[in-house]
């Protein structure tokens, strides 16, 4: 069977999902197709009487079926036939994603569908091995260190890879016993529509998973400041962390994970395996159209061997032909929108006004729908936008440095310290300086994420607060409390 589909063809979901049924409401939000412009439908805008709404029957279900009371083998087996049904539903899934994003279908029925099937199990089986503690306490008491779930998690998810981030949020917090509820991003709603009928299917409680959909300023907001959310798990930009920070704040204290921007780096020594940087630096930033938060858009390399680098990266960057998302073959991906594809020509034509030149790209391509063409920015200077800026597209800067400490000063960002990659054969080397780079994750001789879930992701500075995935994500998703008894 081709996974190839006509978008006219397609059909799409309707209202937002609460209490286990869809609820229908005025359509507000048109949504678009990236990869040619059409129009594919329009979505409602929750207000907070919606949000309300899906907030009680989150509440509901909690109290009704005592999810976060049962036993946890019961949650695990219940998650596993959701990421199972998951697997199974895949083809339609991955065609609700593809349609509205920059997501090749066959690259999420192989890859972000079958990751987030394997999170959501892994987070499961944290569910009853997670232990309470006895704490070391004085002759004649009892001490322990107890966890419960928070209650009603509010999730926000962005558009860049709409299944997976909602698994990122949905998976730990169910499986610590809360109940959620979701906002997708008002340009890729379907899918978590889709996702949220098939965990009833599974056998979840209804009204356990609910999905609100809106933009950030109404719909964001009414969720971030609503006294019946317990605790806020976003991704997004920095900007948006920062002003649901201040809304929260504003409306009352609750704990939030926020995973922020990045302009990650990837630092190359000169002891180097060219074959291996190349083709690392290139997965660092042309995926998605280089829509993503650990992008590494900072290539930073050592100066004897910058110009073979450079020539091999332009050669890869050159290559990249843009096809439909819907197509059966996977090409380049389509940008989320003209004007985030607007945003990114402005910055790379002010980077190149102040001094960068565009060994590559530089444009948009020529062909129907939001395309940008992979764009290599050599020598921009420490305050060039291209630098300083997120620019969350196909846009890599390239710097040179003649010592370890100037690659270090180098790679230091004012505002962000997400990701960052070094590539060097010298173990020693690349211990000393993954320890010297201000970053929450550092790759060695790779990057990128792998399918570790283990391993906790999250920023430093204005990346973010917390941690997505690993035991991080699963411990954040319940409250600590002490008790301490006399006897």
């Amino acid at each position: 069977m081709t996974l190839a589909f006509d978008p006219a063809e397609l059909t799409l979901p309707r209202g937002h999902y609460i209490g286990g049924r869809y609820v229908t409401a005025r359509d507000q939000i048109t949504v678009t197709a990236p990869s040619n412009g059409a129009t594919l439908g329009a979505v409602p805008q929750a207000d907070m009487a919606v949000v309300d709404r899906a907030v009680e029957a989150a509440r509901t279900a909690l109290r009704t079926s005592g999810w976060g009371r049962a036993s946890p083998r019961e949650r695990l087996r219940a998650l596993h036939r959701w990421a199972d049904l998951m697997e199974e539903e895949a083809p339609v899934l991955a065609r609700l994603e593809a349609v509205c994003s920059s997501r090749p279908v066959a690259d999420t029925v192989a890859g972000d569908i079958p990751v987030t099937a394997e999170q959501i199990r892994f987070f499961a089986e944290f569910a009853d091995k997670e232990c309470d503690a006895l704490a070391p306490t004085a002759e004649g008491s009892l001490g322990m260190v107890t966890s419960e779930p928070h209650g009603v998690v509010g999730a926000i998810t962005p558009w860049n890879f709409p299944i997976s981030m909602a698994g990122w949020k949905l998976g730990p917090a169910l499986a610590a016993g809360n109940a959620v509820v979701l906002k997708p991003s008002e340009m890729t709603p379907w899918s978590a529509l889709y996702m949220a009928e098939l965990s009833v299917r599974a056998g979840l409680p209804e009204g356990l998973f609910n999905v609100v959909l809106g933009d950030g300023p109404e719909t964001g907001a009414a969720i971030t400041g609503h006294p019946g959310i317990d605790k806020i798990s976003f991704t997004g930009s920095t900007r948006a962390g920062a002003a649901i920070m201040e809304n929260v704040a504003r409306c009352g204290i609750k704990p939030m994970t926020l995973e922020l921007g990045g302009k990650s780096p990837m630092v190359v020594f000169e002891d180097a395996d060219l074959d291996l940087a190349a083709e690392c630096l290139e997965r660092g930033i042309l995926p998605n159209a280089g829509q993503f938060c650990v992008a590494g858009s900072r290539m930073i390399v050592a100066r004897g061997i910058a110009e073979e680098l450079a020539q091999r990266l332009t050669e890869r960057f050159d290559r990249h032909t843009p096809a439909s998302t819907w197509d059966a073959q996977s090409g380049f991906c389509p940008i989320i929108s003209e004007a985030q594809l607007g945003r990114i020509d402005s910055l790379v034509r002010a980077a190149c006004d102040q001094g960068a030149e565009a060994l590559c790209g530089g444009a948009r391509f020529d062909h129907e729908g939001s395309y940008y063409r992979p764009t290599l920015l050599a020598g921009p200077s420490p305050d060039n936008p291209a630098v300083t800026e997120e620019i969350f597209g196909p846009v890599a800067t390239f710097q040179t440095f003649e010592t370890e400490d100037e690659a270090i000063s180098m790679a230091a960002h004012p505002t962000y310290g997400l990701c960052a990659g070094v590539f060097t054969r010298d173990l020693g080397r690349a211990l000393r300086v993954s320890r010297r780079i201000e970053a929450g994750t550092v790759w060695i001789n790779r990057y990128g994420r792998s399918r570790d879930h283990i391993l906790p992701t999250g920023g430093w500075k204005a990346s973010g607060l917390g941690k997505d995935l690993g035991r991080e994500a699963y411990t954040a998703n319940r409250r600590t409390k002490a008790v301490l008894a006399a006897f």
